[in-house]
């Protein structure tokens, strides 16, 4: 019983390790706002065990520095699956613009610092 037990708080303490810590701060009504104010904001849909989300998120943390006039929201997938289904984002590490309270562009999966870059200038 002893051995289940560790086995079990083992596995458990393993894979949260690779649990994303990131937090959601997508509200409909910081989004509204900002499109109203005329910002363009970019929307990363990400996962708390996905890979590539894990990937993505210093990417995202270093854009929002480098890019000032960009407002950059975070929004847990599948805690928010309605949110996710008004914005017509359909999957995790999904990084989506918006202007003028349209989708402009959306890529889904990319990790490569140089393109997801590229990415947000060409939406400028």
């Amino acid at each position: 019983m002893k051995k289940i037990i560790l086995i079990i708080v083992l596995l458990f303490s393993f894979s949260n390790v690779f649990a994303s810590e990131f937090k959601t701060n997508f509200t409909q009504e910081i989004f509204e706002k900002a499109q109203d104010n005329g910002k363009i904001v970019v929307i990363y849909s990400w996962n708390e065990y996905c890979g590539t989300c894990a990937k993505q998120r210093p990417i995202l943390e270093q854009a929002k520095n480098d890019f000032k006039d960009i407002l950059f929201l975070s929004i847990e997938h599948v805690e928010n699956k309605d949110l996710v289904k008004n914005l017509k984002i359909e999957y995790w590490s999904t990084i989506a613009v918006y202007k003028n309270s349209k989708q402009t562009a959306k890529i889904i999966g990319l990790v490569e610092k140089d393109k997801i870059y590229s990415f947000i200038k060409k939406e400028i």
